[in-house]
């Protein structure tokens, strides 16, 4: 039994699942938002093309027998469902756009390296030029010597 709540805690406290609740709150607190911006700002300026001040009055009656309630059918709000999913998922498709845009400017980008300090460019230097003074040396010697300098010597130099 330890055992199974020492999982469940991993698991609850991974990245992911932490992420994903996140999510469901932004999520919701998202809908609220769009839910508002179709009400109050889209529907009243619909209103102006369609006649209706909303969309959700619209609705068709069916007619029934005597002593039974009519059928309402009442698209209209299905309509506004219809119209709150479009700009919810337009506006996720256009987050996410961003998002894979932002992450692909990054991978592009290339680490940065610091600049040389001026010890490391002064020390640069003083190996360039010991290494020069070797390899000269070295040329010196075989030449006093009269040995003839081999290929493989003066790659070295």
């Amino acid at each position: 039994m330890k055992q199974f709540f020492k999982d469940f805690k991993e698991f609850a406290i991974r990245g992911n699942v932490v992420d994903m609740a996140v999510g469901v709150v932004i999520g919701t607190a998202f809908s609220k938002i769009v839910s508002s911006l179709v009400s109050d700002i889209i529907m009243p300026a619909l209103s102006l093309i369609t006649g209706r001040v909303s969309l959700q009055d619209l609705s068709f009656t069916l007619p029934t027998g005597e002593g039974m309630e009519p059928i309402v059918l009442k698209y209209g709000v299905f309509l506004q469902s219809v119209l709150d999913f479009l700009i919810i998922a337009f506006s996720i498709f256009v987050v996410i756009k961003l998002i894979g845009k932002l992450r692909r400017k990054k991978k592009e980008e290339p680490p940065e390296t610091p600049a040389p300090t001026k010890e490391e460019v002064l020390l640069t230097e003083i190996r360039d030029l010991l290494a020069a003074q070797k390899a000269s040396a070295i040329t010196e010697q075989k030449n006093a010597d009269n040995i003839p300098v081999l290929e493989s010597d003066k790659k070295e130099s």
